[in-house]
């Protein structure tokens, strides 16, 4: 027995609300105990709704070779699609079951219809495609395309109604957060579409809860991460625009509370994202994946959004903006305790971007698949921040879990200066304090441990992989393409170390970090 798993384990769930203990059970035993049967409906004639794409998909289905693009990675099916290919990981699935391609903006009208067809011929033999989420994203997908094209199809309907009893029998409570939202999403296209007043109160019950648990007082999505955060503000632009294009079936108090969630979630993307219109990719933010930022505040105006002017708080990152550079530090602790699938062990973790040009980044996430690679991009080493021993600040395991978190115990700020210390290293009798300490031109990082550590604490840099090997000078480092130089004072040891960065899912780039070991304090001053 691997009692070290066991402890895993139950640090992990001790951390998950009753409600989703609950359905894990319910769910289980339902589907296997019992004859589980969705009854299928028979959708009488109706007329599509308005809709019009504001943001169409990047392009992933070419008909030509018949061929789908997902996560870097392209397969063409000789003759016959196959929905459950599996070869490259259930994520490549899930994207062929997203029915995404549907909405970019070159496919015809026929060649969509030709997809779905094949799908629906193949619905029985359906596995991951019937999951609720993949159900959720196709549900939307196919009301866009149908209601765009204004195609009437008594097939196409009943099995896209039958596929929204499916989704509602199996609300993703087991796992809340991000999956729970997309459901509820998904139903209130499914209520408009169909005009059905049992969907739309379940969606309109759902996304309030939801949302007001879910998006924080400074407009986060409480996940944290950037990416997750552009994809649910993006379904919240889908849903208030389709509320505003098919008022004359409903159009009540949910359509004014989705407006101010908007006004919320445009603040906090505002003031995440870079002068450069690139976010973050902190917490399984990754590249195009989501709708970026420039699309998104464009079509927030369209809608009519009024942006509110929040500053950063309980998100726990701070943005610090000069003439000369950007820096983006997180002070907070690593998401919601029930759901922390997409955090990573990164406290006191920073990027900072000169001009425009990233020097200082966070090394991102190139998978998803439970491996060796999931586990090294979400592990304290592959983030610019202090690792003491071998052990992670916070037990990151198992592709999505998370044990033991580094809790944030203190946090001063001041105009020029944050400092705060976190716990994750109490197991051992350490903490971490670092303090950020800025000017026009300089940035200065305190670390200090509570106690000697007889030299096994490493502090990481990780610079952007634009950037060309740095040149050592005893203590300092010199970067001459960039014009920066980091200099450091009670260092035992510098050394730098090539690294992959990640450039999208299944997709790296070379690029180099300083590894600095030191004992209880290190300082880091670099000039700009």
């Amino acid at each position: 027995m691997d009692f070290n798993k066991i402890k895993l384990l139950i640090n992990t769930v001790i951390h998950l609300r009753a409600i989703q203990i609950y359905y894990r059970f319910y769910y289980f035993s339902r589907n296997r105990l019992f004859r589980y049967n969705v009854k299928k409906r028979i959708i009488n004639d109706f007329n599509p709704i308005v809709w019009k794409n504001k943001i169409y998909h990047d392009n992933s289905y070419f008909k030509k070779e018949n061929s789908f693009t997902f996560l870097n990675i392209s397969h063409s099916f000789s003759d016959k699609i196959n929905w459950n290919f599996n070869q490259f990981g259930k994520l490549w699935t899930y994207n062929l079951n997203y029915f995404d391609f549907l909405n970019q903006e070159n496919i015809s009208k026929e060649t969509g219809l030709q997809l779905i067809q094949d799908f629906i011929k193949n619905e029985a033999l359906l596995k991951d495609g019937k999951e609720p989420y993949p159900i959720s994203l196709r549900g939307i997908n196919w009301v866009k395309f149908l209601s765009n094209n204004q195609v009437k199809d008594e097939l196409i309907n009943n099995t896209l109604y039958f596929h929204y009893c499916i989704l509602f029998k199996n609300l993703e409570y087991h796992l809340l957060g991000n999956h729970l939202l997309e459901n509820s999403f998904s139903l209130l296209f499914g209520a408009y579409y169909f005009q059905d007043d049992k969907l739309y109160n379940k969606s309109k019950d759902l996304l309030i809860t939801e949302l007001n648990e879910q998006i924080l007082k400074d407009g986060a999505h409480f996940e944290l991460s950037p990416m997750y955060h552009q994809i649910i503000y993006s379904r919240l632009l889908d849903c208030i625009q389709l509320i505003k294009l098919n008022s004359e079936w409903k159009k009540d108090d949910l359509f004014s509370f989705l407006e101010a969630k908007a006004g919320l979630m445009n603040s906090w993307l505002q003031n995440i994202t870079y002068n450069s219109g690139e976010i973050p990719m902190v917490n399984d933010a990754t590249y195009n994946i989501a709708s970026t930022s420039t699309q998104l505040f464009s079509y927030a105006k369209k809608i009519g959004i009024i942006n509110q002017k929040i500053p950063l708080s309980d998100s726990g990152y701070r943005k610090i903006c000069t003439d000369n550079y950007e820096l983006l530090v997180d002070v907070g602790n690593v998401g919601p305790d029930y759901q922390p699938g997409h955090a990573h062990s990164d406290t006191f973790n920073f990027e900072l971007i000169k001009n425009g040009n990233p020097i200082f980044v966070d090394t991102g996430i190139s998978t998803y698949e439970k491996n060796n690679k999931r586990q090294e991009e979400r592990s304290t080493h592959s983030h610019n921040t202090v690792k003491i021993g071998s052990k992670d600040q916070t037990q990151v395991w198992g592709g999505f879990r998370v044990a033991k978190r580094a809790k944030i115990t203190h946090l001063r700020e001041k105009p020029n200066l944050i400092e705060a210390s976190h716990d994750g290293y109490l197991r051992d009798r350490y903490t971490h304090t670092r303090s950020f300490l800025w000017g026009e031109k300089y940035l200065i990082i305190k670390d200090k441990i509570n106690r000697s550590t007889s030299n096994n604490a490493k502090a990481y840099f990780h610079f952007h992989s634009s950037l060309t090997k740095p040149f050592v000078n005893g203590n300092t480092i010199i970067l001459e393409s960039s014009g920066v130089s980091i200099e450091f004072e009670r260092a035992s040891n510098i050394c730098i170390e090539e690294y992959q960065l990640s450039a999208g899912f299944n997709k790296t780039n070379l690029a180099y970090k300083i590894v600095v070991l030191f004992d209880q304090k290190l300082k880091t001053k670099i000039s700009l």
